[in-house]
């Protein structure tokens, strides 16, 4: 099925859990500022495509990101996302979707380890991070997802 008929059962704040080989990062998604994101960051979730991926680009004091299937940070999907900026900005936490530019949003995502506000309005922010915030300053580049997994509601 097409994963935009799961729209309506993406709750705001619904919870994910990534762990790592440095420990576990929680997330609460935001589908009132990003839904179609959210949407597809489940399916991605739900289909395991995280499981084992790396973190390519880690910027301390800045972002880790990860999810590249070719693991260097220039591999993709064979669709891209509409760009959905909301008004929550990049503050310490925030989760978004990696970019090449308008529209060209797919798998890759990072989480800001200190506050980005020159991401705001250009990048689009899912989620934020609820607890594990010490796991994602943690990390370097190379470490991985062992899972990415949708908690219970």
């Amino acid at each position: 099925t097409e994963p935009w008929l799961n729209l309506r059962r993406i709750e705001q704040g619904r919870q994910y859990r990534i762990i790592t080989n440095k420990g576990v990062i929680d997330l609460a998604l935001e589908p009132d500022a990003a839904p179609g994101s959210c949407v597809f960051f489940d399916s991605l979730v739900t289909t395991g495509y995280y499981d084992g991926k790396s973190f390519h680009r880690v910027i301390p004091n800045f972002v880790a990101q990860g999810g590249c299937p070719r693991g260097d940070g220039y591999g993709g999907m064979n669709l891209t996302l509409r760009t959905e900026v909301g008004t929550e900005g990049f503050a310490t936490g925030a989760v978004g979707l990696a970019s090449a530019g308008r529209d060209t949003e797919s798998c890759q995502f990072f989480i800001t380890l200190a506050p980005a506000p020159h991401l705001d309005g250009r990048y689009t922010r899912f989620a934020h991070v609820t607890s594990g915030l010490d796991v994602a300053r943690d990390l370097q580049v190379g470490d991985v997802m062992k899972r990415v997994e949708r908690l219970k509601e």
